[in-house]
C-alpha cells in the first residue's frame, strides 16, 4: 500500500521507467520455468476454447496473447504503458498472428464494446492496482464479458514467505510496483461486488522445486506457504456490474 508521501505508482512509472527494460528475462523468455509454470497454472484456472475471444488486462509483454493466439478465435491485449503496447506490436510483427491486437487503454475504461468476450485474463495484475482501481478493472471486465464469459485471476499472497521477505528487503528486492496485494477474501468480494458468481478460489504453489512440494502439502493450514491466489468468477446474468450485491464502495500486468 503507498502512503501518504509515497509517489502513485502509474502509466508515467510504466512508460519513463526501465520496468520493461530491466531485469525481466524470466517474463521475456517463454521458455523460461517461471514462466512456462506461470503459463501452465493460469490455463489451469480456466482453458479458453478454440471460438472464444479473449480480453487479456495489464497484457504486459503479451504472454498470454502469444500462447492463446493458436487456440482462440481471438485476443485483445489491454495494458495503459505505452511502452507495453509497443513491445507486444513488435513481437506481433514477427509471428503470423492474425488474430491478435493490442490495445493502449485503461484497464478499468478500454472502450471495448459491452458483452463481446468470453474470457477475461487478468494475470499478476491485482497487486498493480490501487483500491479503486481494483473496482473500475473487475466492473469492466464485468461489462466486456458475455452473459456466461468467465473471469480468470491470478494474483500473489502477500501472506507467503518470499513475499515477506520481498516487502522488507530481506533477500530479495521488494518491487515498488506492486501496490496494493489483495486477500483471498478481499478478491472474492471485488468479484462479488461487481456481480460475478466464483466459481472456483484456491491458493497454488510456486514454481521452485523443493518449496513447491511443502507448499502443496502444507498451504492448507500455513498461509506462509500459500504463494499465489487463483480465482475465476463467472458472469451468470446480462445486468450491470455491481448488481448482484450493489455497487461496490488500470493498469499494468505481468510482475
Amino acid at each position: 500500500m503507498s502512503g501518504a508521501d509515497t509517489p502513485r505508482i502509474g502509466k508515467e512509472y510504466y512508460d519513463s521507467s526501465d520496468y520493461f527494460e530491466g531485469d525481466a528475462d524470466h517474463l521475456q523468455d517463454m521458455e523460461s520455468a517461471f514462466q512456462r509454470y506461470r503459463i501452465r497454472k493460469v490455463l489451469e484456472i480456466h482453458e479458453p476454447g478454440p471460438g472464444d475471444r479473449v480480453a487479456d488486462l495489464g497484457c504486459g509483454w503479451g504472454t498470454f496473447d502469444f500462447v492463446l493466439a493458436p487456440r482462440v478465435r481471438e485476443v485483445v491485449g489491454i495494458d495503459f504503458s505505452e511502452k507495453s503496447i509497443e513491445l507486444c506490436r513488435r513481437r506481433l510483427a514477427n509471428t503470423d498472428f492474425k488474430n491478435v491486437r493490442f490495445l493502449c487503454a485503461d484497464g478499468g475504461d478500454t472502450g471495448l464494446p459491452e458483452a463481446s468476450f468470453d474470457l477475461v485474463l487478468a494475470a499478476d495484475l491485482y497487486e498493480h492496482l490501487y483500491p479503486e482501481d481494483s473496482r473500475r478493472v473487475t466492473e469492466e471486465a464485468f461489462r466486456i464479458l458475455r452473459p456466461g464469459g468467465r473471469f480468470s485471476v491470478w494474483t500473489p499472497h502477500r501472506g507467503h514467505l518470499l513475499e515477506h521477505l520481498k516487502n522488507n528487503d530481506i533477500l530479495l528486492k521488494r518491487d515498488v510496483s506492486h501496490v496494493d496485494y489483495k486477500s483471498m477474501a478481499r478478491l472474492r468480494d471485488l468479484l462479488e461486488d461487481a456481480g460475478f458468481e466464483v466459481e472456483r478460489a484456491y491458493y497454488a504453489e510456486s514454481h521452485l522445486p523443493g518449496l513447491r512440494q511443502v507448499e502443496r502439502a502444507l498451504q492448507g493450514f500455513v498461509p506462509l506457504l500459500r504463494r499465489r491466489i487463483a480465482m475465476l468468477g463467472r458472469k451468470t446474468h446480462g445486468g450491470s456490474a455491481g448488481s448482484s450485491r450493489g455497487a461496490s464502495g488500470a493498469g499494468q500486468g505481468e510482475g
